[in-house]
C-alpha cells in the first residue's frame, strides 16, 4: 500500500468565513477578525471554520498524534526550542550521498519525506544531528526555508504562558501547531465520533494536556474561539505505556490494562476512549530494539472492525522498518486475539502518516487533508483485502 496518497491531495472549497463569534470574545485579542484587523498578520491563519472531512463511512476515528515535531515545534527533553527543532527537522527532509572523494553532494534542493532518488540518504542519517544545520556551509542553502516557516509560526500579540513560546532568536512562536487545533475544530463541528491520544516518548506530555485544558476550558486560543462550546472531554492525566517481549502495559489514573498474549485488550480499551488524553510511550523499549519497529509506539488496527479506524501521524514513521517508530500490529482474522507485526508500507498514508511538518506549518488544514487521505485509503485497502 505504499503507493497510496503520497502525492498532493485535492482541496476542498474551505466554507464562508463566520467570525462573529471571535469578534464578540476576541476583540482585541484576535488580529484577523479583531477592530484592527489585518490578515495577513497571521499570514493565513486564521479563525474561519475548517474544511470538512470527506467520509467514506463515518467510522470513529481514533487519532495517535505524536507531539515533538508534529504537532510542537520543541522538545523539552532534548532542549530544542522551535528555531532549533525546524533546524534538526530539515537536516531529516534533505537528501545528498557522498561521491567518490568523500565529499557531500546534494542530490536535490528541496526538502521531501521520502528520497528523491536511489541512494540518497537524509543529511541526518550521515552524520548525526549537527547543530545550526542551516547555518553550516551544506545546510545554508535552506536557511531561507527555516526563516519561511518561522515567519509562519510567529505569536501576534500579547504572549501566552502556555500557548505560546519564546525562542532564542527573540521572538514568540505558536507552541502548538494552529494546523492541530484546526482539525479537532473540524471533527467537532462535523460531529464526528473521535479521540485524540497524544502519544510521545518525550517530557512535553503534561504541558499539552494542561494547553488543551485552557482552549477546552477557557476558550484560550485567540484562533480558534470555538472550540470551547464543542464540549470535548480532556482527560488530564497523562498515561503510560511500557512494552516488554510478552506484554503490553498500560495505566492511567485508576486504569490498568495488560495484554497478557491477549491483544484486544489494548485494542478495545483504545477504541472505547472520547475526547482527548495522552500516554507516555516506552523509549528504552525502542533502544533496546534497535530504533526498529518492534520497538516502536504500538497501535492495534483490526481491518475486521466496521466501526473504528486508528491512525498515527509521527514525524518519525519511515518506510524503513529497522528505523521507524511505530508497530502496527494487526490481527490475523475477526475473532482472533493474536497479531501480525505489518510492514510500515502496508499501512503507510492508511493508517500509519509521516508528518509533514512543513507543511503542517504553511497548510492550516494539513491534517484534515491526511485524515480524509487516510479514510478513503483505508476503504481501498479493505477492498483490495476483500479481493
Amino acid at each position: 500500500m505504499s503507493g497510496l496518497a503520497t502525492g498532493p491531495i485535492q482541496q476542498l472549497n474551505p466554507p464562508e468565513q463566520d467570525t462573529e463569534r471571535c469578534k464578540r470574545k476576541h476583540s482585541d485579542s484576535c488580529q484577523d477578525c479583531g477592530p484592527s484587523s489585518s490578515s495577513a498578520r497571521h499570514k493565513g491563519l486564521n479563525c474561519s471554520p475548517a474544511r470538512e472531512i470527506a467520509e467514506p463511512k463515518r467510522r470513529k476515528l481514533v487519532l495517535h498524534f505524536d507531539l515533538n515535531n508534529t504537532i510542537v515545534v520543541s522538545d523539552a527533553a532534548t532542549k530544542q526550542d522551535t528555531v532549533k527543532a525546524l533546524d534538526y527537522f530539515l537536516s531529516t527532509v534533505t537528501w545528498g550521498r557522498l561521491d567518490k572523494e568523500g565529499r557531500w553532494e546534494w542530490l536535490s534542493d528541496l526538502p521531501s519525506l521520502l528520497p528523491p532518488c536511489p541512494g540518497a540518504v537524509s543529511y541526518y542519517y550521515q552524520f548525526g544531528r549537527v547543530p545550526a544545520f542551516t547555518e553550516s556551509a551544506d545546510g545554508v542553502q535552506f536557511r531561507r526555508i527555516l526563516e519561511y516557516h518561522l515567519s509562519l509560526l510567529e505569536w501576534h500579540g500579547e504572549e501566552d504562558k502556555v500557548l505560546s513560546v519564546s525562542a532564542e532568536d527573540g521572538k514568540v512562536y505558536h507552541w502548538i501547531l494552529p494546523a492541530f487545533f484546526q482539525l479537532l475544530q473540524a471533527l467537532s463541528s462535523q460531529h464526528r465520533e473521535f479521540a485524540i491520544l497524544f502519544r510521545t516518548f518525550g517530557t512535553d506530555l503534561p504541558r499539552v494536556l494542561v494547553s488543551m485544558q485552557k482552549v477546552l476550558k477557557e476558550g484560550g486560543h485567540p484562533l480558534f474561539c470555538d472550540i470551547q462550546s464543542s464540549h470535548v472531554s480532556l482527560t488530564i492525566t497523562p498515561g503510560r505505556i511500557r512494552c516488554s517481549k510478552n506484554n503490553v502495559k498500560l495505566t492511567r489514573g485508576n486504569d490498568k490494562v495488560i495484554s497478557r498474549g491477549d491483544d484486544r485488550r489494548l485494542y478495545q480499551y483504545f477504541s472505547s476512549l472520547q475526547g482527548i488524553g495522552g500516554f507516555q510511550d516506552h523509549f528504552d523499549w525502542w533502544v533496546r530494539n534497535s530504533f526498529s519497529s518492534l520497538g516502536g509506539k504500538p497501535v492495534w488496527i483490526d481491518p475486521y472492525d466496521p466501526d473504528v479506524q486508528h491512525i498515527f501521524i509521527d514525524d518519525n514513521i519511515r518506510l524503513n522498518d529497522a528505523d521507524t517508530i511505530v508497530n502496527p500490529k494487526v490481527f490475523i482474522d475477526k475473532e482472533s486475539h493474536l497479531t501480525r507485526t505489518a510492514p510500515t508500507s502496508e499501512f503507510y498514508n492508511v493508517n500509519l502518516v509521516q508528518t509533514d511538518l512543513l507543511m503542517a506549518i504553511s497548510n492550516q488544514n494539513y491534517f484534515i487533508d491526511c485524515i480524509r487521505a487516510c479514510e478513503e485509503n483505508y476503504e481501498k485497502y479493505l477492498q483490495e483485502s476483500d479481493n
